[in-house]
């Protein structure tokens, strides 16, 4: 395996730019005043949000004021996803150093309620295992901007269903956890789940070039998911705008 990896991916089409545009939108973000006082709210808030789009994404396309209000507490799903979420700050560290521990852990929180046997409960699928373990290899050697990472890391868990039945759930947070961990998104404010449910039309055709293995697929791929964080980046700032006006 080559000392990086990923370092051939920032080669590829629109990639560079992608990466460029994500770290403005960020910068721009992590710039607002409201932050100054109000961070922990802002991502308490982009915690909820990105539980309810995550769970939207795998299927309940249920109202944001239902998931707020508690009326949705018999939904599995929805509170797979919101279990994921709330582990997010506890596992940076076990991501850094272990990050297949964390995926199982993930996976274990969001899919209590929907397994029948609790010993699939933190196991990948047989097929995905071998290269989840190529994953975190990846993982420990490279230094490609995090935006890139994520994009890896969403799209092998995603593309290989690694986690049934909620690997897009376990994808979704595993991709905080990376913005966390490498620094672009330190405290977590960033609501790229509602982005890539912004861009939900592109999201399933994306991941399918992604899946393609090819050089214009794979590009495609992180471009969609740096899309998505811009758009992310916008409802963070909503977030805000919203806590300053009380």
């Amino acid at each position: 395996m080559p000392s990086d990896p990923l370092a051939p991916l920032l080669d590829l089409p629109r990639v560079s730019d992608a990466v460029a545009r994500t770290r403005t939108a960020v910068d721009a973000l992590l710039g607002n005043r409201t932050l100054r006082r109000s961070s922990a709210d802002v991502s308490a808030e982009s915690s909820l949000r990105g539980a309810w789009a995550s769970a939207w994404l795998s299927g309940r396309e249920v109202a944001l004021d239902d998931v707020r209000s508690g009326a949705l507490a018999s939904d599995p799903v929805v509170q797979g996803a919101l279990r994921a979420q709330a582990a997010v700050p506890q596992l940076t560290d076990t991501w850094t150093r272990a990050p297949r521990q964390a995926l199982a852990r993930l996976h274990a929180v969001a899919a209590a309620d929907l397994v029948s046997d609790t010993d699939e409960l933190g196991r990948p699928t047989a097929e995905a295992a071998p290269r989840l373990d190529t994953l975190s290899e990846v993982l420990g050697l490279t230094t490609a901007p995090a935006v890139v990472v994520a994009a890896i890391v969403h799209g092998e868990l995603l593309g290989l269903d690694a986690f049934p039945p909620v690997s897009g759930i376990v994808a979704r947070a595993a991709v905080r956890l990376t913005l966390v961990e490498r620094g672009l998104d330190p405290k977590s404010l960033v609501v790229i789940e509602a982005g890539h449910r912004e861009l939900h039309s592109s999201y399933e055709a994306a991941l399918a070039e992604y899946r393609s293995g090819t050089p214009d697929g794979i590009a495609r791929w992180i471009v969609h998911c740096a899309d998505a964080l811009v758009a992310g980046a916008r409802e963070s700032t909503a977030i805000c705008q919203a806590i300053a006006r009380g």
